[in-house]
Protein backbone atom coordinates (compact mmCIF):
# COMPACT_ATOMS: atom_id res chain seq x y z
CA UNK A 1 0.00 0.00 0.00
CA UNK A 2 1.41 3.40 -0.99
CA UNK A 3 2.11 5.60 2.07
CA UNK A 4 0.14 8.83 2.40
CA UNK A 5 3.37 10.86 2.27
CA UNK A 6 4.14 9.38 -1.14
CA UNK A 7 0.58 9.88 -2.42
CA UNK A 8 0.68 13.57 -1.48
CA UNK A 9 4.21 14.19 -2.73
CA UNK A 10 4.14 17.41 -4.85
CA UNK A 11 4.75 17.09 -8.58
CA UNK A 12 5.66 20.71 -9.34
CA UNK A 13 7.08 23.83 -7.69
CA UNK A 14 3.59 25.35 -7.61
CA UNK A 15 2.42 22.47 -5.39
CA UNK A 16 5.60 22.44 -3.30
CA UNK A 17 5.11 23.51 0.31
CA UNK A 18 7.70 25.55 2.18
CA UNK A 19 11.22 26.74 1.32
CA UNK A 20 9.93 29.95 -0.22
CA UNK A 21 13.34 31.53 0.31
CA UNK A 22 14.58 29.06 -2.32
CA UNK A 23 11.64 28.32 -4.61
CA UNK A 24 9.25 31.24 -4.13
CA UNK A 25 8.68 33.69 -6.97
CA UNK A 26 12.01 35.32 -7.81
CA UNK A 27 13.96 33.14 -5.34
CA UNK A 28 17.39 31.87 -6.29
CA UNK A 29 16.68 28.20 -6.92
CA UNK A 30 13.44 28.84 -8.79
CA UNK A 31 15.30 31.31 -11.01
CA UNK A 32 18.02 28.76 -11.73
CA UNK A 33 15.44 26.10 -12.60
CA UNK A 34 13.61 28.54 -14.88
CA UNK A 35 16.87 29.28 -16.70
CA UNK A 36 17.32 25.59 -17.45
CA UNK A 37 20.82 25.63 -15.98
CA UNK A 38 21.29 24.28 -12.47
CA UNK A 39 24.58 23.70 -10.66
CA UNK A 40 25.48 20.60 -8.73
CA UNK A 41 24.10 21.20 -5.27
CA UNK A 42 23.77 19.98 -1.71
CA UNK A 43 20.35 20.29 -0.07
CA UNK A 44 20.96 20.58 3.67
CA UNK A 45 18.19 20.42 6.23
CA UNK A 46 16.37 18.24 8.78
CA UNK A 47 14.41 15.16 7.68
CA UNK A 48 10.96 15.36 6.19
CA UNK A 49 11.10 18.86 4.69
CA UNK A 50 11.13 17.99 1.00
CA UNK A 51 14.73 17.47 -0.09
CA UNK A 52 13.98 14.36 -2.16
CA UNK A 53 10.78 15.92 -3.50
CA UNK A 54 12.62 19.07 -4.57
CA UNK A 55 15.27 17.05 -6.40
CA UNK A 56 12.59 15.08 -8.24
CA UNK A 57 10.71 18.25 -9.20
CA UNK A 58 13.90 19.82 -10.54
CA UNK A 59 14.56 16.84 -12.77
CA UNK A 60 10.94 16.61 -13.93
CA UNK A 61 10.73 20.35 -14.65
CA UNK A 62 13.92 20.28 -16.72
CA UNK A 63 13.03 16.95 -18.38
CA UNK A 64 16.38 15.48 -17.35
CA UNK A 65 17.27 11.78 -16.96
CA UNK A 66 17.06 11.18 -13.22
CA UNK A 67 19.08 8.62 -11.24
CA UNK A 68 18.70 7.98 -7.52
CA UNK A 69 21.12 6.36 -5.08
CA UNK A 70 20.95 5.96 -1.32
CA UNK A 71 24.24 6.37 0.48
CA UNK A 72 23.09 3.71 2.94
CA UNK A 73 22.97 0.93 0.37
CA UNK A 74 25.15 2.18 -2.50
CA UNK A 75 28.89 2.33 -3.00
CA UNK A 76 31.56 3.18 -5.56
CA UNK A 77 30.35 0.41 -7.88
CA UNK A 78 26.83 1.84 -8.09
CA UNK A 79 28.17 5.38 -8.55
CA UNK A 80 30.34 4.30 -11.48
CA UNK A 81 27.43 2.47 -13.08
CA UNK A 82 25.35 5.65 -12.98
CA UNK A 83 28.23 7.70 -14.36
CA UNK A 84 28.59 5.27 -17.28
CA UNK A 85 24.87 5.65 -18.03
CA UNK A 86 25.07 9.44 -17.71
CA UNK A 87 27.80 9.57 -20.37
CA UNK A 88 25.20 8.33 -22.86
CA UNK A 89 22.54 10.83 -21.73
CA UNK A 90 22.06 14.56 -22.02
CA UNK A 91 22.01 16.49 -18.75
CA UNK A 92 21.59 13.54 -16.39
CA UNK A 93 20.87 14.26 -12.72
CA UNK A 94 22.14 12.03 -9.93
CA UNK A 95 20.34 12.37 -6.62
CA UNK A 96 22.14 10.87 -3.60
CA UNK A 97 20.09 10.68 -0.43
CA UNK A 98 22.02 10.92 2.86
CA UNK A 99 25.22 11.79 1.02
CA UNK A 100 26.88 12.40 4.39
CA UNK A 101 27.05 8.62 4.81
CA UNK A 102 29.37 8.28 1.81
CA UNK A 103 32.99 7.84 2.87
CA UNK A 104 35.87 9.72 1.24
CA UNK A 105 36.50 7.09 -1.44
CA UNK A 106 32.84 7.05 -2.41
CA UNK A 107 32.70 10.84 -2.60
CA UNK A 108 35.97 10.93 -4.56
CA UNK A 109 34.35 8.70 -7.20
CA UNK A 110 31.93 11.53 -8.00
CA UNK A 111 34.51 14.28 -8.52
CA UNK A 112 35.49 13.70 -12.12
CA UNK A 113 31.92 13.36 -13.39
CA UNK A 114 30.76 16.48 -11.53
CA UNK A 115 33.77 18.51 -12.65
CA UNK A 116 33.39 17.50 -16.33
CA UNK A 117 29.65 18.04 -16.28
CA UNK A 118 28.91 14.40 -17.08
CA UNK A 119 26.09 14.69 -14.59
CA UNK A 120 24.56 17.18 -12.20
CA UNK A 121 24.80 16.03 -8.60
CA UNK A 122 22.06 16.76 -6.09
CA UNK A 123 22.98 15.50 -2.64
CA UNK A 124 20.65 15.54 0.36
CA UNK A 125 21.97 15.62 3.91
CA UNK A 126 20.70 16.20 7.42
CA UNK A 127 24.26 16.89 8.59
CA UNK A 128 26.45 19.96 8.15
CA UNK A 129 28.09 19.45 4.73
CA UNK A 130 31.16 21.36 5.91
CA UNK A 131 31.94 18.35 8.10
CA UNK A 132 30.44 15.54 6.05
CA UNK A 133 31.28 16.34 2.40
CA UNK A 134 34.91 16.40 1.27
CA UNK A 135 36.14 19.87 0.40
CA UNK A 136 36.93 19.02 -3.23
CA UNK A 137 33.34 17.92 -3.85
CA UNK A 138 31.81 20.66 -1.71
CA UNK A 139 33.69 23.33 -3.69
CA UNK A 140 31.97 22.08 -6.85
CA UNK A 141 28.48 22.29 -5.35
CA UNK A 142 26.15 25.06 -4.30
CA UNK A 143 24.78 24.50 -0.80
CA UNK A 144 21.10 25.32 -0.26
CA UNK A 145 19.81 25.31 3.32
CA UNK A 146 16.23 24.07 3.76
CA UNK A 147 14.31 25.23 6.80
CA UNK A 148 12.07 23.16 9.11
CA UNK A 149 8.38 23.52 8.46
CA UNK A 150 6.53 26.05 10.57
CA UNK A 151 2.91 25.86 11.72
CA UNK A 152 1.63 27.39 8.48
CA UNK A 153 3.28 24.75 6.30
CA UNK A 154 2.21 21.94 8.61
CA UNK A 155 -1.40 23.11 8.50
CA UNK A 156 -1.24 23.13 4.71
CA UNK A 157 -0.10 19.51 4.78
CA UNK A 158 -2.86 18.55 7.19
CA UNK A 159 -5.45 20.13 4.92
CA UNK A 160 -4.08 18.20 1.94
CA UNK A 161 -4.42 15.00 3.94
CA UNK A 162 -7.99 15.83 4.97
CA UNK A 163 -8.91 16.63 1.36
CA UNK A 164 -7.40 13.36 0.17
CA UNK A 165 -9.34 11.28 2.69
CA UNK A 166 -12.51 13.12 1.64
CA UNK A 167 -12.03 11.77 -1.89
CA UNK A 168 -11.99 8.28 -0.35
CA UNK A 169 -15.27 8.86 1.44
CA UNK A 170 -13.73 9.37 4.89
CA UNK A 171 -14.55 12.49 6.85
CA UNK A 172 -11.61 13.63 9.00
CA UNK A 173 -12.16 16.43 11.50
CA UNK A 174 -9.07 18.00 13.06
CA UNK A 175 -10.49 19.10 16.38
CA UNK A 176 -7.04 19.64 17.92
CA UNK A 177 -3.62 19.62 16.26
CA UNK A 178 -1.16 20.54 19.03
CA UNK A 179 -0.14 16.93 19.65
CA UNK A 180 0.32 16.25 15.94
CA UNK A 181 2.52 19.32 15.63
CA UNK A 182 4.56 18.35 18.67
CA UNK A 183 5.00 14.74 17.58
CA UNK A 184 6.07 15.67 14.06
CA UNK A 185 8.47 18.43 15.10
CA UNK A 186 8.48 20.16 11.71
CA UNK A 187 8.89 16.87 9.81
CA UNK A 188 6.27 16.57 7.07
CA UNK A 189 6.77 12.83 6.68
CA UNK A 190 6.26 12.24 10.41
CA UNK A 191 3.14 14.39 10.34
CA UNK A 192 1.60 12.53 7.40
CA UNK A 193 2.63 9.15 8.81
CA UNK A 194 0.97 10.10 12.09
CA UNK A 195 -2.35 11.16 10.59
CA UNK A 196 -2.34 8.11 8.30
CA UNK A 197 -1.82 5.84 11.29
CA UNK A 198 -4.66 7.47 13.21
CA UNK A 199 -7.05 7.22 10.27
CA UNK A 200 -6.14 3.59 9.59
CA UNK A 201 -6.72 2.69 13.23
CA UNK A 202 -10.17 4.28 13.24
CA UNK A 203 -13.13 1.93 13.06
CA UNK A 204 -15.53 4.43 11.47
CA UNK A 205 -15.48 6.56 8.33
CA UNK A 206 -16.08 9.72 10.36
CA UNK A 207 -12.93 10.43 12.36
CA UNK A 208 -12.35 13.13 14.95
CA UNK A 209 -8.70 13.74 15.78
CA UNK A 210 -7.90 15.47 19.05
CA UNK A 211 -4.70 15.63 21.10
CA UNK A 212 -5.59 12.69 23.33
CA UNK A 213 -6.34 10.40 20.40
CA UNK A 214 -3.17 11.44 18.57
CA UNK A 215 -0.94 10.78 21.58
CA UNK A 216 -2.59 7.44 22.33
CA UNK A 217 -2.21 6.04 18.81
CA UNK A 218 1.29 7.41 18.16
CA UNK A 219 2.75 6.22 21.45
CA UNK A 220 1.41 2.73 20.85
CA UNK A 221 2.74 2.43 17.33
CA UNK A 222 5.80 4.64 16.88
CA UNK A 223 7.78 3.84 20.02
CA UNK A 224 10.90 2.84 18.13
CA UNK A 225 14.01 4.34 16.60
CA UNK A 226 13.78 4.63 12.83
CA UNK A 227 17.11 4.38 11.00
CA UNK A 228 15.66 6.44 8.15
CA UNK A 229 15.38 9.40 10.49
CA UNK A 230 11.79 9.38 11.81
CA UNK A 231 12.98 9.74 15.42
CA UNK A 232 16.58 10.66 14.67
CA UNK A 233 16.51 14.03 16.42
CA UNK A 234 14.31 12.87 19.30
CA UNK A 235 16.70 10.07 20.28
CA UNK A 236 19.91 12.07 19.94
CA UNK A 237 18.28 14.83 21.99
CA UNK A 238 17.44 12.32 24.74
CA UNK A 239 21.02 11.02 24.61
CA UNK A 240 22.59 14.49 24.94
CA UNK A 241 20.21 15.57 27.70
CA UNK A 242 20.88 12.38 29.66
CA UNK A 243 24.61 13.08 29.59
CA UNK A 244 24.02 16.73 30.47
CA UNK A 245 21.89 15.55 33.38
CA UNK A 246 24.74 13.30 34.61
CA UNK A 247 22.74 10.08 34.17
CA UNK A 248 25.06 7.41 32.66
CA UNK A 249 22.31 4.75 32.81
CA UNK A 250 19.98 6.77 30.58
CA UNK A 251 22.86 7.79 28.32
CA UNK A 252 23.76 4.14 27.68
CA UNK A 253 20.11 3.26 27.09
CA UNK A 254 19.65 5.93 24.40
CA UNK A 255 23.02 5.00 22.92
CA UNK A 256 21.84 1.39 22.66
CA UNK A 257 18.64 2.58 20.96
CA UNK A 258 20.66 4.44 18.34
CA UNK A 259 22.98 1.49 17.75
CA UNK A 260 20.02 -0.87 17.37
CA UNK A 261 18.45 1.56 14.91
CA UNK A 262 21.56 1.67 12.72
CA UNK A 263 22.63 5.23 13.55
CA UNK A 264 25.93 6.33 12.03
CA UNK A 265 28.54 5.85 14.83
CA UNK A 266 30.56 8.81 13.54
CA UNK A 267 27.52 11.03 14.04
CA UNK A 268 27.20 9.84 17.65
CA UNK A 269 30.92 10.37 18.31
CA UNK A 270 30.82 13.84 16.79
CA UNK A 271 27.92 14.86 19.01
CA UNK A 272 29.84 13.67 22.08
CA UNK A 273 32.87 15.66 20.92
CA UNK A 274 30.74 18.81 20.76
CA UNK A 275 29.17 17.96 24.12
CA UNK A 276 32.59 17.67 25.78
CA UNK A 277 33.25 21.37 25.14
CA UNK A 278 29.73 22.74 25.34
CA UNK A 279 28.57 21.02 28.53
CA UNK A 280 31.76 19.98 30.37
CA UNK A 281 34.39 22.45 29.23
CA UNK A 282 37.00 23.43 31.77
CA UNK A 283 35.26 21.61 34.60
CA UNK A 284 37.12 18.60 33.17
CA UNK A 285 39.32 19.38 30.13
CA UNK A 286 40.18 15.67 29.81
CA UNK A 287 36.64 15.08 28.57
CA UNK A 288 37.49 16.77 25.28
CA UNK A 289 40.60 14.62 24.91
CA UNK A 290 38.67 11.41 25.55
CA UNK A 291 35.82 12.45 23.22
CA UNK A 292 38.32 13.24 20.47
CA UNK A 293 40.05 9.89 21.01
CA UNK A 294 36.63 8.22 20.81
CA UNK A 295 35.86 10.02 17.54
CA UNK A 296 39.16 8.91 16.01
CA UNK A 297 38.72 5.33 17.23
CA UNK A 298 35.19 5.10 15.85
CA UNK A 299 36.30 6.30 12.40
CA UNK A 300 39.01 3.61 12.37
CA UNK A 301 37.09 0.69 13.89
CA UNK A 302 33.46 0.95 12.81
CA UNK A 303 30.65 -1.35 13.90
CA UNK A 304 30.31 -3.63 15.76
CA UNK A 305 33.38 -3.08 17.97
CA UNK A 306 33.15 0.72 18.07
CA UNK A 307 29.96 0.43 20.16
CA UNK A 308 32.22 -0.42 23.13
CA UNK A 309 34.23 2.77 22.65
CA UNK A 310 31.04 4.82 22.31
CA UNK A 311 29.70 3.39 25.55
CA UNK A 312 32.94 4.10 27.43
CA UNK A 313 32.94 7.70 26.28
CA UNK A 314 29.22 8.23 26.95
CA UNK A 315 29.53 6.96 30.53
CA UNK A 316 32.60 9.11 31.14
CA UNK A 317 30.92 12.27 29.81
CA UNK A 318 27.71 11.61 31.73
CA UNK A 319 29.65 11.04 34.97
CA UNK A 320 31.91 14.08 34.55
CA UNK A 321 31.40 17.41 36.36
CA UNK A 322 29.61 19.89 34.11
CA UNK A 323 30.20 23.49 33.06
CA UNK A 324 29.01 25.57 30.13
CA UNK A 325 31.00 28.64 31.22
CA UNK A 326 33.22 28.85 28.13
CA UNK A 327 30.23 28.32 25.82
CA UNK A 328 28.31 31.02 27.68
CA UNK A 329 31.35 33.32 27.54
CA UNK A 330 31.52 33.06 23.76
CA UNK A 331 27.79 33.69 23.45
CA UNK A 332 28.10 36.78 25.65
CA UNK A 333 31.03 38.09 23.60
CA UNK A 334 29.15 37.54 20.34
CA UNK A 335 26.12 39.30 21.78
CA UNK A 336 28.33 42.27 22.69
CA UNK A 337 29.74 42.36 19.16
CA UNK A 338 26.19 42.37 17.80
CA UNK A 339 25.45 45.46 19.90
CA UNK A 340 28.71 47.38 19.45
CA UNK A 341 29.95 46.30 16.00
CA UNK A 342 33.62 46.09 15.02
CA UNK A 343 35.29 48.20 17.68
CA UNK A 344 38.87 49.33 16.97
CA UNK A 345 41.75 47.36 18.44
CA UNK A 346 43.47 49.41 21.18
CA UNK A 347 46.69 50.95 19.85
CA UNK A 348 48.94 49.41 22.49
CA UNK A 349 48.09 45.83 21.40
CA UNK A 350 48.19 46.43 17.65
CA UNK A 351 50.95 44.87 15.56
CA UNK A 352 53.64 47.32 14.45
CA UNK A 353 55.81 45.68 11.76
CA UNK A 354 56.56 48.94 9.87
CA UNK A 355 58.09 52.30 10.76
CA UNK A 356 54.91 54.14 9.83
CA UNK A 357 52.84 51.99 12.17
CA UNK A 358 55.25 52.72 15.00
CA UNK A 359 55.03 56.44 14.25
CA UNK A 360 51.25 56.10 14.53
CA UNK A 361 51.77 54.66 18.05
CA UNK A 362 50.88 51.10 17.11
CA UNK A 363 52.14 48.95 19.98
CA UNK A 364 53.11 51.93 22.14
CA UNK A 365 52.67 51.23 25.81
CA UNK A 366 52.26 47.48 25.44
CA UNK A 367 53.67 45.61 28.42
CA UNK A 368 55.24 42.25 27.66
CA UNK A 369 53.85 39.89 30.32
CA UNK A 370 57.03 37.82 30.57
CA UNK A 371 59.01 40.88 31.66
CA UNK A 372 57.01 41.04 34.88
CA UNK A 373 56.85 38.94 38.05
CA UNK A 374 54.69 35.87 37.62
CA UNK A 375 54.56 36.54 33.86
CA UNK A 376 51.64 38.88 34.43
CA UNK A 377 50.94 42.61 34.44
CA UNK A 378 47.62 44.40 34.61
CA UNK A 379 46.70 46.11 31.34
CA UNK A 380 43.53 46.49 29.27
CA UNK A 381 43.04 44.26 26.23
CA UNK A 382 39.44 45.12 25.33
CA UNK A 383 38.37 48.11 23.17
CA UNK A 384 37.99 51.28 25.23
CA UNK A 385 34.19 51.49 25.01
CA UNK A 386 33.71 48.03 26.53
CA UNK A 387 36.73 48.02 28.86
CA UNK A 388 36.10 45.99 31.99
CA UNK A 389 33.32 43.91 30.45
CA UNK A 390 32.91 40.38 31.77
CA UNK A 391 32.24 37.45 29.46
CA UNK A 392 33.81 34.46 31.19
CA UNK A 393 32.38 33.50 34.59
CA UNK A 394 34.08 30.37 35.98
CA UNK A 395 31.66 27.55 36.72
CA UNK A 396 30.83 26.24 40.17
CA UNK A 397 33.15 23.22 40.14
CA UNK A 398 36.51 22.54 41.83
CA UNK A 399 38.70 23.10 38.77
CA UNK A 400 37.07 26.36 37.72
CA UNK A 401 36.81 27.58 41.29
CA UNK A 402 40.61 27.42 41.36
CA UNK A 403 40.61 29.37 38.09
CA UNK A 404 38.30 31.91 39.72
CA UNK A 405 40.68 32.28 42.66
CA UNK A 406 43.69 32.81 40.40
CA UNK A 407 41.92 35.39 38.24
CA UNK A 408 40.69 37.27 41.29
CA UNK A 409 44.20 37.33 42.70
CA UNK A 410 45.77 38.54 39.46
CA UNK A 411 43.16 41.08 38.44
CA UNK A 412 42.47 42.38 41.95
CA UNK A 413 38.73 42.08 41.60
CA UNK A 414 38.53 43.79 38.19
CA UNK A 415 36.10 41.23 36.85
CA UNK A 416 34.03 41.06 40.03
CA UNK A 417 34.97 37.47 40.86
Amino acid sequence: MTPLAEILRPKSLDDYIGQQHLVGQGAVLRTLIASGHIPSMILWGPPGIGKTTLATIISRTLHRPFHTLSAISSGVKEVREVIDKAKQQEGAVLFIDEIHRFNKAQQDSLLGAVERGTLTLIGATTENPSFEVISALLSRCQVFVLKPFGEQEMNQLLQKAVDYYTTLGRKVELKETEALMRISGGDARKLLNAIELIVNKAETTDIVIDDARAVEVIQQNLAHYDRQGEMHYDIISAFIKSMRGSDPNAAVYWLARMIAGGEDPVFIARRMLIFASEDIGNANPNALLLANACFEAVTKIGYPECRITLSQCAVYLASSPKSNSTYAALNAAQEMIGKTGDLPVPLHIRNAPTKLMKELNYGKGYQYAHDHPGNFVIQEFLPETIAGSTFYLPGNNPREQETRRQLHEKWQGKYGY
